[in-house]
């Protein structure tokens, strides 16, 4: 079995447009949570979000743009990143042997609601006729393939909130294996749209806008919690067989050393203690070390009052005494909730933990539940740490849960 070294990193996300930016804003706990454009806020109850400052003619010319969703542009360009900073060259590499993984929720959105307008709306008998191909699921995976040139495995994985881990996770398999050198895996999600968030707000699960100040609306772990933020963005990393990595001289920022995957059976949306500490346990097998060797937890942290109480049983059961002497944190609590995307920000924010040493906080805790009781890392970030390995967490309506372990490069 091949060890899977990660070469690149690439964000596009509410706090930043390049890693770097990305965890300086999360270290210093800044929020990326705010009041959406104007013409959601006339027609939402609750017109908040993490959106993106994200202008896609700087990157498109207006004739591709027709083609592309959203959810496309954000990948394309958080994968273009990845790639830089990897510095592969894939004019140098067998086409055949390279891939892309992606996990999205819910695809094309943007494109799925301006179809429905015209024709529901407007009263149209007119749609666009790129609608089809700009709204397909596997739109992001497809186009990345085309663009780079690559001839490997191409999937899209759809597991709602999970989506993005499980691509990064089932792209290491591929590796691991031995079928795939290079893989290109992560998440993207474009879900602040009118038709998409008020199916949100239908279900009663999104935070109440905070009447002192909206970007502290999200607030996982706190006993005044009342929901998630949806956010936008997407998230990829390059990752590669280590001997591949290591023989063309690429800079590792870390190893993807564990994956844990399982399913929830008794609800389509509650989760449960035994569930999600089955999925970690797995990811821990996977990666060859105890519980008590992790130094640090991303949590998938929503903020609703269910899933912080159960992922912190979960903890609790999964590394006993350890658990409590274990940095934990959700960054949800400032760039949002990226649904499908959410699993490969959180994995490239743990990833940036270990090359670090550094954690961030879970900011707007300032309320403690008392069924929530690990150390979150409240309202400030710690610098200085000696961090070895970095578990994320993501679990998913559906069922499915996905657990990554990434641990600092060594020889």
């Amino acid at each position: 079995m091949q060890r899977v070294a990660i070469t690149g990193l690439g964000v596009v996300a509410p706090l930043g447009h390049r890693v770097e930016d990305l965890f300086t804003n999360l270290l210093a706990g800044r929020s990326g949570v705010g009041r959406l454009r104007v013409s959601l806020q006339e027609k939402l109850h609750t017109p908040i979000g993490a959106a993106v400052d994200f202008d896609p003619e700087e990157y498109f010319s207006p004739q591709r743009l027709r083609m592309l969703d959203r959810v496309s542009q954000f990948a394309l360009v958080a994968v273009a990143r990845a790639i830089v900073d990897s510095r592969l060259d894939f004019a140098l590499e067998a086409a055949e042997r390279c891939g892309v993984s992606v996990g999205s929720s819910m695809g094309g959105a943007l494109t799925t609601d301006e179809g429905y307008l015209s024709l529901y709306g407007e009263r149209s008998e007119r749609v666009k006729p790129y609608t089809v191909l700009a709204s397909m699921t596997n739109a992001p995976a497809a186009w990345i393939s085309i663009d780079h040139g690559l001839s490997g495995p191409n999937l899209t994985y759809s597991t709602a909130c999970s989506s993005g881990a499980v691509a990064i996770g089932e792209a290491a398999r591929r590796i691991r294996s031995g079928d795939a050198d290079v893989m290109l895996a992560g998440g993207t999600e474009a879900p602040l749209t009118f038709g998409v968030l008020r199916a949100w707000e239908a279900m009663r699960t999104l935070a109440t806008e905070d009447s002192l100040d909206v970007s502290r609306s999200c607030r996982p772990f706190a006993l005044n919690r009342d929901g998630l933020v949806l956010g936008e963005g997407a998230a990829f990393v390059t990752l590669e067989s280590w001997d591949h990595a290591i023989a063309r001289g690429a800079r590792i920022h870390a190893e993807l050393s564990g994956y844990g995957l399982c399913t929830d059976v008794g609800h389509i949306t509650r989760p449960t203690v035994a569930g999600q500490a089955n999925a970690m346990r797995a990811a821990l097998r996977s990666a060859g070390i105890p519980a008590e060797d992790i130094d640090y937890v991303n949590a998938h942290g929503t903020g609703t009052q269910q899933n912080d109480s159960v992922e912190t049983a979960a903890l609790k059961d999964v590394f006993g005494a350890h658990a409590y002497a274990l940095p934990v944190s959700s960054t949800k609590s400032m760039h949002g909730h990226l649904l499908g995307a959410a699993g490969a920000l959180e994995f490239v924010i743990a990833v940036s933990s270990l090359e670090r040493g550094a954690v961030p906080p879970t900011m707007h805790l300032d309320r403690p539940d008392p069924l929530c009781d690990l150390d979150y890392v409240v309202g400030r970030g710690r610098t200085d740490l000696s961090l070895r390995h970095a578990l994320s967490n993501s679990f998913a309506f559906g069922g499915t849960n996905a657990v990554l372990v990434a641990s600092a490069a060594r020889d």
